[in-house]
C-alpha cells in the first residue's frame, strides 16, 4: 500500500508537472511572452526521461538474451535429437557388421592355405561367400559390402566385392582398421570408384578379420560401404537459420562430414577441439575466423564423432537482427515521447506488457520438454505484433514443432523395429510343433523297441521344452538345475562310460528365480574341456547350490586336465569369439559372456570365479542376489 501511495504522489507531481508546462502554451495572450525554463527542461530529462530510457533499454536487452538463450537451449534439443536419429542409423550399421563378423563361413574360408587351390573348394568358397555378401547388401542401408582378402587367394582379384589386402594398405585409415582389433572403425565421407560405374561418396564401417588357427595373422578386411545420404539426409531436415554449418568432427579434430566437400578432411581450430571434448554435449560462444560465433554440439555414441551446428552469435538471420537493432530504437524513440505526456503510466503499461510476453514464451518452451504438443500452441494465444518479439516468438515456435516432428520421426522408427523382430520371431521354428514332432518319434522308437533312442529322444524334448521355457528368460533355480541335469543325460548317452554326475540342492530354491542359461555353458566346459580330455580315468561333475547370506552360489567340479592359473584369470577377462571345438580337442567358450549377463542382472558385486590345477580339475563359483519369484514380479 505504502509502494502504492508513493507512485500515485509521484504521478501527480508529474502530471502538475506537465500541465503546469503545457498551459500556459495554451493561452494565446501568453505565447508571445512565456517561454520555458531552461533548467526545468533539463531536470525533467535528467530525472524522468533519461533514468526511464535507460531502465526499458536494459529490460529490454536483457528479454532479448533471455529469449536468445532460450532459442539456443531449443536448438541444442533440435541438434541433440538429429544425433540420436543418426546414432540409430549408424548403430543399425554396425549390428549387420557384427552379424556378418560372427558367421562361421566367413572365417573358416579365409583360413583356408594358399595351397589348397582346388577348384572345387575355391568355387564352393566364392559362391558361399558371395551368398554372405549378398545377405548384407540387402539391407536398405548398406550400399556395398567389400572384404579385403590375401593376394593368394584365387576370388582376390575380382575387384566388384572381393579386393587384394595390399590395395587397403594404401588408405589412411588402413593401420587405424589394424590397431582396432576386430571393432569396428569408422572411415568418414570418402569417394570410391567401383567397376562398371561412377564414383560414389560414401562412408564406411570397417573391421579387422583374424585367422581362428592363428590368431596373429590377419586373415582380411571386412568393409561395409554406406551412401553418404544416410547423413545428409536427416541433417538437412535442420532448419536452422541460413548461414548455420551442420558437420561431423572425428576425435582427433578432423572434419569428417561437411555440406562443403572442401572441407572434409580438413581440421578445426584448436581452440575449438578443445571446447568439444570438454563433454559429451555442450553450447559454446568462439572467436572462428575472426568471427563470434555459437558453436552447438553433441555426441554420436557408436563412433564418437560430434555433430556441429556452427552459425553466427545470434542463431538468427542477418534480417532479423537488422529488424530487430531498428525496432529497439523506434521502439526507444515512441516511449520517450511518450513519456512526455504520461512517463510513469506507460512505462507500468510497457513492462507488463513486455513482461507478459517474455514469461510466456519461456513457459511454452519449459512446458514442451514436459507436455509435448499440448504446449506447441500456446505462442498462439498471444496477438500478433510487429517487430522482434513477432519474429522471436514465430522462431521458437518452428524450433518447438521442428523438435517435436524430429521426436515423432525417432518413435516411427522405433515402432518399424519392434515390428521387424516381431517379424524375425514369427520367423522361428514353432515350439509346439518340434515338441509334437520329437513326441512322434519317441513313440515309433518305443513301438519298434529301440528303447534307447526313446530315453534320447525324451531328454532331447525336456532340454528344448525348458532351454525354450516359453520365451522367458528368468526361470526357476530348480529348472535351471534340470536343464543342466538333462543336458548331461544326453551327453552321457553320447559319451557311454565315460562319465557321472552329482547334483545336490535343497527343496526351498524352487521359489527362487535366475536368468536361464547360466549353468548350462559351464558344464558343457567341464565336460568337453576337462573331462573329455582327460582320457585315462572316468570322470565326475558334482553342481552343489545353497544360500549364502542373501545370494545364490552355485559350484561345479569336474577332475579333468585342469587348466594353469594364467588360462583361467584371461576366461573371465577377454571374450573369446570362435564356434568351439565340440569334439574336445577346442578351448573353452562362453565364461565370460555368463559372468557379463550374471553382473547386468545382479550388479558389479556378482558373476564367476574359476579355480583350476592342471591335472587335477576346475571349480567354477557362481554367485547371485537371491530374489524370490513375488519380489521379481513386483
Amino acid at each position: 500500500m505504502l509502494h502504492l501511495a508513493r507512485t500515485g504522489i509521484l504521478m501527480r507531481r508529474a502530471w502538475n508537472v506537465v500541465t503546469g508546462l503545457l498551459s500556459p502554451l495554451c493561452q494565446p495572450a501568453a505565447i508571445r511572452r512565456f517561454s520555458i525554463p531552461r533548467s526545468w527542461l533539463i531536470a525533467y530529462l535528467l530525472l524522468i526521461v533519461l533514468p526511464a530510457g535507460i531502465f526499458l533499454y536494459g529490460y529490454y536487452a536483457r528479454s532479448a538474451d533471455i529469449l536468445r538463450g532460450e532459442v539456443i537451449r531449443t536448438m541444442q534439443q533440435a541438434l541433440k535429437q538429429a544425433g540420436s536419429n543418426l546414432s540409430y542409423r549408424l548403430e543399425r550399421i554396425e549390428d549387420i557388421s557384427d552379424a556378418a563378423f560372427m558367421n562361421a563361413n566367413l572365417h573358416s574360408y579365409l583360413s583356408i592355405n594358399s595351397d589348397d587351390q582346388s577348384i572345387g573348394t575355391q568355387i564352393k568358397v566364392i559362391e558361399d561367400l558371395r551368398y554372405l555378401v549378398e545377405t548384407v547388401q540387402s539391407n536398405a542401408d548398406v550400399f556395398h559390402v567389400r572384404v579385403f582378402v590375401d593376394k593368394s587367394k584365387l576370388y582376390a582379384e575380382e575387384r566388384i566385392n572381393f579386393f587384394t589386402l595390399d590395395s587397403l594398405m594404401v588408405r589412411p585409415w588402413f593401420h587405424s582398421i589394424i590397431d582396432g582389433n576386430g571393432g569396428i572403425v569408422w572411415t568418414g565421407v570418402y569417394e570410391e570408384s567401383y567397376l562398371g560405374a561412377p564414383n560414389e561418396t560414401i562412408l564406411s564401417a570397417a573391421r579387422m578379420l583374424r585367422d581362428p588357427d592363428d590368431y596373429d595373422k590377419v586373415s582380411g578386411v571386412l568393409m561395409i560401404d554406406v551412401r553418404q545420404d544416410i547423413l545428409s539426409t536427416i541433417l538437412s531436415e535442420l532448419q536452422f537459420a541460413p548461414g548455420t554449418a551442420v558437420y561431423l568432427v572425428a576425435e582427433d579434430g578432423a572434419v569428417v562430414y561437411h555440406p562443403d566437400a572442401a572441407l572434409i578432411g580438413t581440421a578445426v581450430e584448436p581452440h575449438m577441439l578443445d571446447a568439444l571434448n570438454e563433454g559429451a554435449e555442450g553450447t559454446e560462444s568462439l572467436l572462428l575466423n575472426n568471427v563470434q560465433s555459437d558453436v552447438l554440439y553433441t555426441t554420436l555414441d557408436p563412433t564418437g564423432w560430434k555433430l556441429v551446428a556452427q552459425g553466427t552469435e545470434s542463431q538468427l538471420s542477418p534480417a532479423t537482427q537488422r529488424l530487430t537493432k531498428r525496432s529497439e530504437w523506434r521502439s526507444l524513440i515512441e516511449y520517450v515521447a511518450l513519456f512526455l505526456i504520461l512517463p510513469f503510466v506507460l512505462l507500468a503499461i510497457i513492462v507488463r506488457g513486455m513482461n507478459r510476453r517474455v514469461n510466456h514464451v519461456i513457459t511454452v518452451i519449459r512446458k514442451e520438454g514436459k507436455e509435448g504438443k499440448d504446449a506447441i500452441d500456446g505462442l498462439h494465444e498471444l496477438p500478433a505484433v510487429n517487430g522482434d518479439f513477432h519474429m522471436l516468438e514465430r522462431s521458437v515456435d518452428h524450433l518447438i514443432l521442428r523438435v517435436r516432428t524430429l521426436v515423432e520421426e525417432n518413435y516411427t522408427a522405433e515402432i518399424r523395429e519392434r515390428e521387424a523382430q516381431l517379424s524375425a520371431l514369427q520367423a522361428q521354428i514353432n515350439p509346439h510343433f518340434l515338441y509334437n514332432t520329437l513326441d512322434t518319434i519317441n513313440w515309433i522308437a518305443i513301438g519298434k523297441g529301440a528303447t534307447d533312442i526313446s530315453m534320447m529322444i525324451d531328454s532331447l524334448a525336456k532340454y528344448f521344452r525348458l532351454s525354450l521355457n516359453k520365451g522367458n528368460t528368468i526361470v526357476s533355480v530348480t529348472d535351471e538345475l534340470r536343464l543342466a541335469e538333462v543336458y548331461l543325460e544326453i551327453q552321457q548317452s553320447r559319451f557311454f562310460g565315460s562319465f557321472d554326475f552329482k547334483v545336490a540342492a535343497g527343496d526351498e530354491l524352487e521359489a527362487y528365480r535366475m536368468p536361464k542359461l547360466i549353468l548350462q555353458p559351464i558344464v558343457e566346459n567341464a565336460l568337453l574341456h576337462g573331462i573329455r580330455k582327460a582320457k585315462d580315468r572316468k570322470g565326475l561333475i558334482n553342481i552343489t547350490v545353497e544360500l549364502d547370506q542373501g545370494d545364490i552360489v552355485f559350484v561345479i567340479s569336474d577332475n579333468g586336465i585342469g587348466m594353469d592359473e594364467e588360462l583361467s584369470r584371461r576366461l573371465l577377462t577377454e571374450e573369446r569369439v570362435g564356434s568351439g571345438d565340440h569334439s574336445g580337442n577346442g578351448s573353452s567358450y562362453g565364461l565370460f559372456n555368463v559372468n557379463e549377463r550374471i553382473k547386468l542382472y545382479s550388479g558389479e558385486g556378482y558373476g564367476l570365479s574359476v579355480s583350476s590345477k592342471l591335472c587335477v580339475g576346475t571349480s567354477v563359483t557362481v554367485r547371485m542376489k537371491a530374489e524370490l519369484a513375488t519380489s521379481r514380479n513386483s
